[in-house]
């Protein structure tokens, strides 16, 4: 079963160093960038590679959304940015959802053919200025932004991938990019349950398997991040929302978790707070740092049977000509 890190790997094939990495216990998955990226048939061959590193084989994810965060370009649909979808839910509610079940077709139909077992996506942060967000954002109605994230979400499944929305709790309420710098919400937890927290509502644990969490801190709420945070992750995501799907951090290299702690002390965090996998991107060293500090939490077997949960089920609901007609729609807008 899944180990607790999810790691990214340098080029477009493995090397020993990257092999050895990649065969610890406690890796899980990789996640794949557009550096990993040069044609269909290689990605073939490298999702390959990294499905013979270990048995059971290792989770491929990837960044996947449409707009701005397309990892894969060449040789793969261009899909809408969310926003985009979010723009025509408000003239045409219907034709909405439909281009937002059509773009989770198009999205995971063709991440499958290619070996990835999931994308992180759809999007479920609220429509902001926030620069990291933008245009990566349906709407700003939590009503709007849950249904078509659940029809994105539809469509994935349609292709037998797993949906994993993102981030928990959201950055709705602030500016800052937790790329760069720590965001601070200010608000309450009340303030945020009738706002930014409807849209994880009653998920339907069939069409949204997991869900990442952000680096923004809610002072109100704790004096970490919510990706660090306990209270946020277990007491309200767990206990009073009730999701029972595997939990995943954002990248805990970036910037907004900078005077939080080392790798180590960021990973352990996370997992103490309720994370089933972190993700560790971009920095071997402080990977490396956590393989082989013995630092980790042991992993519990509640959270393996959840990540296991993510890999995609064995059978494709959809044929060739409905994959296309998803692709037409798509095109319209992307």
């Amino acid at each position: 079963m899944p180990g607790q890190l999810m790691v990214s790997i340098k080029g477009v094939t493995l090397d020993i160093s990257t092999r050895t990495r990649l065969s610890q216990s406690d890796v899980g998955g990789v996640i794949l960038f557009a550096r990993n990226f040069a044609s269909v048939d290689q990605l073939v061959n490298l999702t390959g590679e990294i499905r013979a590193v270990k048995n059971p084989p290792l989770l491929i994810a990837v960044d996947q959304e449409g707009g701005r965060v397309q990892r894969f370009q060449k040789g793969f649909t261009s899909l809408p940015a969310m926003s985009v979808i979010g723009e025509h839910y408000d003239t045409d509610p219907a034709d909405a959802l439909a281009l937002a079940q059509a773009t989770g077709v198009v999205l995971a139909g063709e991440l499958r053919k290619f070996g990835i077992d999931f994308s992180f996506a759809p999007v479920m942060d609220l429509g902001s200025t926030n620069r990291a967000i933008g245009t990566r954002a349906f709407h700003q109605d939590p009503t709007a932004v849950q249904e078509l994230a659940l029809q994105v979400a539809k469509g994935m499944g349609s292709c037998g991938m797993r949906a994993v929305a993102k981030h928990f709790p959201g950055h709705g309420g602030v500016v800052e990019d937790p790329h760069d710098e720590l965001p601070r919400d200010e608000r309450t937890l009340d303030a945020l349950r009738v706002h930014d927290l409807r849209v994880y509502q009653k998920l339907d644990p069939e069409l949204v398997t997991g869900l990442m969490s952000c680096h923004v801190c809610f002072p109100r709420i704790d004096t970490v991040p919510a990706s660090l945070s306990k209270q946020l992750l277990t007491g309200e995501l767990r206990k009073r929302i009730g999701f029972k799907g595997p939990l995943f951090s954002d990248d805990l290299m970036m910037g907004a978790l900078r005077t939080f702690g080392d790798a180590s002390t960021l990973a352990r965090m996370a997992i103490d707070a309720g994370t089933d996998m972190v993700l560790l991107c971009n920095d071997d060293t402080a990977t490396d740092g956590v393989l082989y500090g013995n630092s980790l939490p042991p992993q519990s077997e509640a959270s393996r049977e959840r990540l296991e949960k993510m890999r995609p089920t064995s059978v494709d609901l959809l044929d060739a000509e409905a994959l296309e007609q998803a692709r037409k729609l798509v095109r319209k807008y992307a």
